[in-house]
């Protein structure tokens, strides 16, 4: 049995974080969230932290666990060159798990697409398409730009080199090998995911909708828990699952 503690435990993710923990018979070490709580307090009674704050507190959360010597998964999006910097960092002295989407099924789609966008050609388009419900922040989601990613990378080329974002009036036609993103905001939609490849007279969707933001919950703890033992550097969501 862990002790996992959460970061960001009075958002969204909070509660649902909470009944993962409980629901894998792992125990609840506490939470923290913005002025409330302390984060070293709890970094110090846990195996390890799941944070689903902001970039913000990346940092502090970053610190909290090298002086406490414990893993931490982080599932905040909108992240910059900066805070990955403070990532990469922390790293040399823990184990860190930093993902656009702890959704066990999203991992795996991120595996097919590295997968399809290796074997077909440059002349198929990839188009990244994503909607969140109206609340979210940040565009493209963090998990559109980890599949682009995986795409990217399938390709063997740069995403930010590739990305075609933000269309609107006379663009021009479509960049040739560009990844392209689209998305919606509406209503409740805890997410959708869909990759297209476009070629000469046929298309291939690869797709992953999301019901319940349990799915990413049960993935977070499953990843935290995995990297508990595990030696200081940067790790995966694809190694959680062995791919």
């Amino acid at each position: 049995m862990a002790r996992i503690g959460i970061v960001g435990s009075q958002g969204r993710m909070g509660g649902v974080l909470a009944g993962a923990i409980a629901s894998a018979g792992h125990k609840l070490s506490g939470g923290v969230d913005r002025d409330c709580g302390d984060i070293g307090e709890l970094a110090g009674k846990s195996d390890a932290l799941v944070d689903f704050s902001a970039p913000v507190a990346l940092q502090a959360t970053l610190d909290a666990c090298v002086t406490a010597g414990i893993p931490v998964l982080i599932g905040t999006t909108g992240l910059e060159e900066d805070h990955h910097a403070a990532i990469d960092a922390a790293a040399e002295k823990i184990a860190v798990l930093q993902t656009g989407n702890t959704s066990l099924g999203v991992t795996m789609l991120a595996h097919l697409v590295n997968e399809a966008a290796s074997r077909l050609g440059d002349d198929w388009d990839i188009e990244v398409v994503e909607m969140h419900h109206r609340m979210k922040v940040d565009a493209p989601s963090g998990t559109a730009l980890l599949l682009g990613e995986a795409a990217a990378k399938g390709r063997g080329v740069d995403l930010a080199a590739h990305s075609e974002r933000g269309r609107d009036g006379i663009t021009g036609k479509r960049a040739e090998g560009a990844i392209g993103f689209a998305s919606l905001r509406g209503g409740t939609v805890a997410g959708e995911h869909t990759v297209y490849f476009a070629g000469a007279e046929e298309r291939l969707a690869l797709t992953h909708l999301a019901e319940n933001r349990m799915i990413f919950a049960r993935g977070a703890v499953k990843g935290a828990d995995w990297l508990i033992g595990c030696e200081p550097g940067r790790y995966t969501m694809p190694q959680v699952l062995g791919l």
